[in-house]
């Protein structure tokens, strides 16, 4: 049997290899008909050298983003040299050979500029500068609807610049102008979000501020020590909030700086104020916009001790959801209609809310409304439309304001 079974066993095995390998070789062939077809390359290849062109341009167009992205818009163009210039026409990159042609580049840049359109040079105008073969060197503005020429993209040829080259010239500088329009816009959102916190700066209650130092006067004669204390407080949430450094912050850092406003708030209210803290650990160095949970709180603890006379309580969640983060802050306070909670309408939402609860004026119901929408607004605009303020109240039930914060996201960084 052991005679009768090796030369089986061995046929069995060479006819596994050749199984194998020609499995293996069907594989091959199908990976190379996917992946390396001619076509398939020229688009990979094309799409990989926009994508490396686009990120220097995501930061606007300087020196040092035009010295990185020219490689790369020259590989797209197909010239054998290219140029950029600034807005004003000064030179900012070349790559390439021919660089004794850039005074001729820049003059027609300037041109370019005034006329906002493309400007061709010929051979015939180049003079004889490095003895050149060039015959020919194209302007080509970048212009941005709305706001006029950004740069000027200049190439070199020494073949005659026909419709494809001119054309190829044309869809590269739009696709330039696109990613320097993304790099404003990205600017833009940058001023928005300071503008934001300034408002939101501006916004923190100045009846908080007159009575906390209200408070602290009231002490110094009965209890200078904790007078003090008060004083040290208030000088710490002052300076926290009006901080010059970014637009986010760590969860720790804000609950920090929530915990100094309450320490005031208590001193005034005594036992009135009851508050409840239930904060995962896992969650402290979540980063959220800066000054996001200041409003809530506020809110909670005005609505929450308005109308009732033997006060009320806020309670200040934050828990790990997965990816995310939740953060809640709750009050028993006098709570509002539900039907006011129209979709994505926080002024409905606030403006019940403050009304309900019995609010000293408009100031302090347009105070809350600009407060709660503005942090709903940039917790949309940096996380999603999925991570707005939630909203859950009903009569003689309170109001609990909740929001959803994911553990990371690319970019954004306190």
């Amino acid at each position: 049997m052991r005679r009768a079974g090796g030369p089986v066993s061995a046929v069995l095995w060479v006819a596994l290899v050749v199984v194998v390998a020609v499995a293996a070789t069907v594989v091959a062939m199908r990976t190379r008909r996917v992946l390396t077809t001619p076509a398939e390359r020229a688009v990979h290849d094309t799409l990989h050298t926009a994508s490396l062109a686009a990120r220097p341009l995501r930061r606007g167009l300087d020196e040092a983003s035009a010295r990185e992205a020219a490689p790369h818009l020259r590989l797209l163009t197909g010239a054998e040299s290219l140029a950029i210039a600034g807005p004003d026409g000064a030179l900012l990159a070349w790559t390439g050979p021919h660089e004794a042609l850039s005074g001729q580049f820049v003059a027609a840049a300037a041109r370019a500029i005034d006329g906002g359109r493309r400007v061709p040079v010929g051979q015939g105008d180049l003079g004889r500068a490095g003895e050149h073969d060039v015959r020919a060197v194209v302007a080509q503005p970048l212009l941005i609807e709305d706001t006029g020429v950004v740069g000027v993209l200049g190439v070199v040829t020494t073949s005659e610049p026909g419709p494809a080259m001119l054309g190829a010239l044309t869809e590269v500088a739009r696709y330039a102008c696109s990613q320097i329009e993304l790099a404003e816009l990205d600017a833009s959102r940058a001023r928005l979000d300071r503008a934001e916190v300034r408002a939101l700066r501006a916004q923190i209650s100045p009846h908080f501020i007159y009575n906390a130092l209200g408070t602290i006067a009231s002490f110094v004669r009965t209890d200078p020590e904790r007078a003090r204390e008060l004083v040290l407080d208030f000088a710490d949430f002052t300076r926290y909030s009006f901080r010059a450094a970014g637009e986010y912050t760590v969860l720790a850092d804000e609950l920090r700086n929530i915990d100094r406003y309450l320490t005031l708030e208590r001193a005034r209210f005594g036992d009135n104020l009851e508050v409840r803290l239930q904060i995962a650990p896992e969650v402290l160095n979540v980063v959220l916009p800066f000054l996001a949970l200041q409003p809530l709180v506020e809110n909670a603890v005005r609505h929450g001790l308005s109308g009732k006379p033997d006060g009320g309580t806020v309670t200040i969640v934050a828990s790990d959801a997965g990816p995310d983060c939740i953060i809640s802050v709750e009050d028993d306070g006098v709570g509002m209609d539900p039907e006011l909670l129209r979709s994505g309408e926080l002024d409905a939402v606030v403006s019940g809310a403050s009304g309900a609860a019995g609010s000293r004026g408009p100031s302090t119901s347009e105070a809350a409304h600009v407060g709660l929408a503005n942090v709903d607004d940039r917790l949309r605009a940096a996380f999603g439309n999925d991570y707005g303020l939630v909203v859950e109240t009903a009569p003689g039930a309170g109001t609990k304001v909740s929001m959803r914060v994911p553990k990371f996201r690319p970019g954004i960084r306190a």
